[in-house]
């Protein structure tokens, strides 16, 4: 990595750990140049623009969380330990990647839903290609002989994805020092509810 790859890549750490705190909405030129002592041309030499920082620590964001949450889990042998690791991994990281103002992603979603534009179509991007690859993850749990035949891929991760939604929601906002260990029993019963049933396969 050069030199000048090096200073972008410093400069995305900076932002993808600020977006955590003020929202990719609330990036700025000013207030990274001044967090990373840099001057405002300095930036606009590497992003040229605040729209393109902002969907640069988007793609950052996704790249990370594909990192810390898909990557690992996808080391488990197909079927429900892969889903449960995804689930495991995705409760876990927020910590593990250092947000301490939460998932960059999930609130650019709720700050983009309504924004037509580049931005709200990274966004979506990446929470098309996620919902993917639950429901194709969901699909080789089936294959595996781990959930029913008649398992509905996209409904089983759509209820994950609300697992995960109310989970976040529970922790940050209700402050509840219970909502990973009830997301996780939440994620257990509803593999019960599709799971074969040994001996009646």
């Amino acid at each position: 990595m050069g030199k000048g790859e090096q200073t972008r890549q410093a400069i995305l750490d900076e932002a993808f750990s600020l977006a955590s705190c003020v929202g990719v909405g609330g990036l700025s030129i000013g207030i990274l140049a001044e967090r990373t002592k840099m001057s405002k041309s300095g930036l606009f030499a590497h992003f040229g623009s605040k729209e393109e920082l902002q969907l640069a620590v988007l793609r950052e964001a996704q790249q990370r969380f594909a990192e810390v949450v898909l990557r690992p889990a996808f080391r488990q042998p197909r079927g429900v330990a892969r889903l449960r690791a995804i689930v495991l991994n995705w409760l876990d990281w927020t910590r593990v990647a250092n947000l301490p103002g939460g998932c960059v992603i999930n609130a650019a979603a709720a700050e983009f839903d309504d924004q037509p534009g580049a931005l709200r179509d990274e966004v979506r991007r990446g929470l098309i290609a996620l919902r993917r690859t639950l429901v194709e993850t969901v699909a080789k749990a089936v294959e595996a002989g781990d959930l029913r035949p008649d398992t509905d891929p996209e409904q089983l991760a759509f209820e994950l994805e609300g697992i995960y939604q109310v989970a976040q929601q529970s922790r940050r906002l209700l402050n509840d020092p219970d909502a990973d260990r009830r997301a996780l029993f939440a994620f257990d019963r509803l593999v019960r509810d599709y799971a074969v049933e040994r001996g009646k396969e």
